[in-house]
């Protein structure tokens, strides 16, 4: 992410200070002033004997409740501030800068995964970079953790990518945001509903495990309203705790997927949820599954690899999700047999652009006649081959353009064809975020089609540069997986 948006993925302890001062309750308050004065310090929280913030004072309660008020002998549990809140320093730093906006709060404690004292965050430092407008944006973007103030969340982020667009970040990089921000939704999602089964009598997960988000999720290039793509990896288990920790599983999914499509993140029509068992296995049966789909080949479990090839974890223990990527590199990787037949499955999946370059528009959905789905014939064709080169060489990274620079650097890739690529890949992911900007604002159903007419001259010839960039690309790829001479 740029400087601009960087703030969206930043974590509270990035800017928290480690050096906090901290006094326990019965620590005088001179004692207290004193070792703030000495370490240059505006606060100092007040913690019990394990360490947790049970309080806080800060300059401005020496100034309205110590000074010529008490005693300088006097505890500072007398004048602290109780209730104290406090932020996680796993949590993403917008979040808690927020929180200290709507509390009208300049100090926060920041405390470790037992709940401990582990700094302390200052709203100052924390919005330095921030311009006003990200502000008010950032405000928009955290709501409480509940369906409803997710749904506005959700909802908000439109209005994110215009200013951002508006403001000439590159499209890639505000897919990236809104990726972050739609993977973090997922995380409160889960959050919420762990709280609500363990209040409901259903106790805690009987097996450790990630949730992962597949797709354009995965590679983080998500547009305005993404389809659900997701699944779980659970920890292996004995096969006769199966009914019992596989039903536990089955009722977190559906609870997840339900809110997730309250909140703005449709079902997938394609079922690709971990609502079902093809996407919900342990570490072992992934494995198995992607063996399996390596040495069967048809179209079906070459469509499913189409799917689940890019995916990250976005919730629970990434170390399940790292295991199982290197298991994937370990299938793929070299294995041009296998790689051929997905490139023949997806052989049909070419750019909108027929003879003497003209644009192939829509002719069967009334809807969208005579405009082009840019996601389809533009994007899609360009990822898949890229991904196909990427399994083949060993390229690790997720998102389309890093793969592309990783295939540059080793010289799949030339640097005119990455510049034409990426470029092309840049221009038309603009083209499709804007329109679906438009849309929304218009209260048009939000989709992947974009009328050509609707295009300045220049972009148009831009886009034809781009498809025929692409295709030549895709017959280049098809020749080396297939010997096959275009």
């Amino acid at each position: 992410m740029s400087q601009r948006t960087s703030i969206f993925s930043k974590l509270v302890r990035d800017f928290a200070s480690g050096a906090a001062v901290s006094v326990t309750p019965d620590t005088p308050l001179v004692d207290t002033v004193t070792k703030m004065a000495a370490a240059d310090a505006s606060s100092a929280t007040v913690v019990d004997e394990q360490g947790r913030p049970v309080g806080i004072l800060t300059e401005q309660d020496v100034t309205r409740r110590v000074v010529f008020q008490a005693s300088e002998g006097q505890p500072v549990k007398d004048v602290m501030t109780r209730d104290v809140v406090t932020i996680s320093a796993d949590e993403y730093l917008y979040y808690a800068i927020a929180r200290m906006r709507r509390r009208d709060l300049r100090h926060m404690p920041v405390v470790d995964s037992q709940g401990a004292l582990a700094g302390i965050l200052d709203l100052h430092h924390a919005v330095a970079d921030a311009s006003t407008e990200l502000m008010a944006e950032i405000d928009k973007l955290t709501r409480e953790d509940s369906v409803d103030g997710l749904t506005e969340i959700k909802a908000a982020q439109v209005g994110l990518a215009d200013y951002l667009m508006a403001e000439g970040l590159p499209t890639t990089e505000i897919q990236a945001l809104l990726t972050h921000i739609n993977n973090d939704i997922y995380r409160r999602v889960i959050d919420l509903n762990l709280t609500a089964m363990e209040a409901d009598g259903r106790g805690t997960p009987p097996a450790n495990f990630c949730v992962i988000v597949m797709g354009s999720g995965g590679r983080g290039e998500n547009y305005i309203y993404p389809d659900q793509d997701n699944g779980f990896i659970i920890e292996d288990y004995d096969d006769d705790r199966h009914t019992e920790i596989d039903a536990w599983f089955i009722e977190l999914a559906e609870r997840m997927t339900g809110d997730l499509d309250r909140v703005g993140l449709p079902l997938c029509k394609g079922y690709v949820m971990a609502t079902n068992p093809l996407w919900r296995k342990t570490l072992s049966q992934w494995k198995e599954q992607i063996s399996l789909w390596s040495r069967r080949r048809n179209t079906t479990a070459l469509r499913l690899c189409d799917i689940f090839f890019d995916f990250r974890c976005v919730w629970g223990n990434p170390e399940m999700a790292i295991e199982l990527h290197d298991y994937v590199a370990q299938v793929t990787q070299g294995n041009v047999a296998f790689l051929r037949e997905m490139y023949e499955d997806d052989r049909d999946n070419s750019v909108a652009l027929g003879w003497f370059g003209r644009f192939i528009t829509e002719k069967d959905v009334e809807a969208h006649k005579g405009e082009m789905n840019l996601k389809h014939t533009g994007t899609l064709p360009l990822v898949e081959a890229i991904r196909l080169l990427s399994l083949r060489d060993g390229v690790g990274t997720a998102s389309t353009l890093n793969r592309m620079e990783a295939l540059r650097e080793l010289g799949v890739l030339s640097h005119d064809e990455h510049d034409y690529l990426s470029g092309g890949f840049r221009h038309i992911c603009r083209l499709l975020l804007r329109q679906q900007i438009a849309d929304f604002k218009n209260g048009n159903q939000v989709s992947n089609y974009v009328d050509p007419k609707a295009l300045t001259k220049r972009e148009q010839d831009i886009l034809t540069d781009s498809f025929k960039a692409i295709r030549d690309f895709r017959n280049r790829v098809g020749g080396e997986f297939t010997g096959e001479l275009f």
